[in-house]
């Protein structure tokens, strides 16, 4: 596997297509497992994170790209992957999507029934929330794909999304399977499942509605094998010592771990060579131990907000993580003097390497926005391979590569060019505030 820093021809041998590719969860999960991939991104800071990290990338609307770029996407390109953005199928949204769950089902159907994309696209406008459409987008690209002289259908595809969008993921699997209309009989094995993170060796709970899809010839698609237990989230039937009462059951051939806790992971982390994770201010006696306080209130009670020990899974990292208090007693508690999670940290819990080159600005959305890239290791090596990560595999993904600033530059090149293709005003900074006088 060649390391990001080293590639010379930065687009060649690419496989996978990453849409909605965030600072580069799933890319950093390709690139663990050997493959080669291109992000699309709008956001420009995410882009910054993208180019120090080495990964190609296009900076650049998903919608433009595939209507009027379409050709610049390397002929290589043989896997469709992607995470639309949630925040209108999500809880912590405006909740459009849900409500207008049903309808967009009925929008999957009519494109791949042949109808107008112009009259779609307006009734789509209507719904009142824009993100809302762009769960659509990969089905439009497969589409795009299928209907463009020269390409062929990409032969796997890999979607995420929030657990509210699954019976999208299920209208989409079964339309997959059937290969009928605009899909000109392509049929592909699709499957999709929820997926507990912390089931997947991710120190988080998090749950995640994924769509794994393949062209026949290789068997049905398994179901994603868990190497972790489940963590409890009803407090009602835990206490404080629940981690340290629950075996690992590590030295049982095939018996589940116990899920990662923060401080097992931050505290790997921590020494590990030259590692931006300094967890000393949070240990006493020499014993990392703390509890985070969600930024979450309940029923508008800032003291009802949830609570999670050092010794269990994080809360699910959101782009608000920075938020996050984290004490190291009651008394720091009641005195008001709280900690925070660092962005590499904060990274760290998501199961990004731990010297994962962060840059641009709004980090803490990038980091909450991102899919764990443990999972996402998971999930590519189950669509592409029809196995697990090996442990080795695993184990290199705790650290990222050096990348050469000239890489960075080049990166950027081919992402941001001249910065005319870009996304219209994301280039533009901000005038400074004048201080007052005086």
């Amino acid at each position: 596997m060649n390391s990001p820093g080293s590639q010379v021809h930065h687009l060649d041998g690419i496989r996978i297509l990453d849409l909605f590719a965030g600072p580069g969860g799933l890319d950093v999960a390709a690139h663990f497992l050997g493959f080669k991939s291109i992000g699309i991104e709008w956001d420009r800071n995410a882009c910054e994170t993208r180019y120090a990290a080495g990964l190609p990338t296009i900076h650049a609307d998903v919608s433009v790209m595939r209507e009027s770029r379409f050709d610049e996407i390397p002929k290589s390109v043989d896997v469709l992957a992607g995470g639309p953005p949630c925040q209108s199928f999500s809880v912590a949204g405006n909740g459009a999507g849900r409500r207008a769950l049903d309808t967009v089902k009925k929008f999957i159907h009519r494109l791949v029934d042949g109808d107008d994309e112009a009259k779609i696209d307006e009734d789509l406008h209507a719904l009142g929330d824009s993100r809302t459409a762009l769960v659509l987008e990969p089905l439009r690209w497969l589409l795009k794909a299928i209907e463009t002289e020269g390409r062929d259908p990409y032969r796997a595809i890999v979607l995420e999304q929030v657990p509210a969008a699954l019976p999208l993921w299920e209208v989409y699997a079964k339309l997959l399977r059937g290969g009928e209309g605009r899909l000109k009989g392509v049929k592909y094995e699709a499957e999709c499942w929820e997926l507990k993170t912390e089931q997947f060796g991710v120190p988080q709970t998090r749950t995640r509605a994924v769509l794994v899809a393949r062209r026949p010839g290789r068997g049905a698609i398994e179901p994603l094998e868990a190497t972790h237990l489940p963590f409890d989230l009803h407090r009602g039937k835990r206490n404080a010592a629940q981690a340290d009462m629950l075996p690992t059951d590590s030295a049982i051939p095939g018996a589940k771990q116990r899920w990662l806790s923060m401080a097992e992971a931050l505290d790997a982390a921590s020494k590990l060579k030259s590692s931006p994770v300094d967890m000393s201010r949070l240990r006493t006696e020499g014993k990392m131990k703390f509890f985070v306080v969600s930024n979450y209130g309940s029923g508008g009670d800032p003291k009802n907000r949830g609570r999670r020990l050092s010794s269990e899974p994080a809360f699910t990292v959101t782009g608000k993580i920075s938020r996050n208090k984290v004490y190291k007693s009651s008394a720091e508690y009641e005195a008001e003097k709280p900690d925070r999670f660092t962005i590499p940290e904060s990274g760290v819990l998501q199961t990004f390497p731990h010297n994962f080159p962060w840059s641009g600005n709004d980090q803490a959305q990038q980091v909450g926005n991102a899919v764990p890239p443990r999972l996402g290791m998971h999930v590519l090596s189950r669509a592409l391979r029809g196995n697990t990560p090996s442990d080795d595999e695993l184990a290199a993904a705790t650290t990222w590569p050096t990348v050469p600033r000239t890489t960075t530059d080049e990166l950027r090149i081919i992402g941001c060019g001249d910065q005319s293709r870009c996304p219209p005003h994301s280039h533009r900074v901000p005038r400074p505030r004048r201080k007052p006088a005086p």
